[in-house]
């Protein structure tokens, strides 16, 4: 099967790092998934207009585990991949067509001080969010799900 090579340069994460295991075949394998975000402008003066484009993308193994442990909301990043294309029947027996992005390749662009900058952040908001739910008499993860890795 053949598959496009894909280059996202200069992204952003939307979001956390999801990590998991799934069975590969040597037995557990790490999984993680992570949107990144990039912009690109186009035009020229008045007409010049900014267009975003976010990609789901999934890693594997060690490479999963790292991202997980190093990568959060808002870190920049590299990312080179292939774009495969699937297809299956859901659970209806109907056809349903996909796209999957695989990264290969992770350039991790932020700073040691710029991540560990946003992981306290991160910790720091979570820290007042359960606060807040504690003097509501909430709990402090009703409302959100729960991370699957550092932020």
């Amino acid at each position: 099967m053949a598959f496009v090579r894909v280059e996202q340069r200069n992204a952003h994460l939307a979001g956390n790092v999801r990590l998991d295991t799934v069975n590969g075949r040597d037995g557990p394998l790490a999984r993680a998934s992570f949107i990144a975000i990039s912009n690109t402008r186009r035009g020229a003066g008045e007409q010049r207009e900014e267009e975003a484009t976010a990609i789901q993308w999934t890693v594997f193994g060690k490479q999963a585990e790292n991202a997980a442990q190093y990568l959060g909301k808002g870190s920049h990043v590299n990312i080179v991949g292939r774009l495969r294309n699937h297809q299956y029947q859901d659970a209806e027996g109907a056809e349903v067509y996909g796209l999957n992005f695989t990264a290969e390749e992770i350039d991790y662009l932020d700073s040691k001080a710029d991540a560990e900058a946003r992981r306290e952040r991160h910790a720091f908001i979570d820290e007042m969010n359960a606060a807040e739910a504690h003097r509501q008499g909430l709990s402090p993860t009703a409302d959100k799900p729960q991370r699957s890795a550092k932020a």
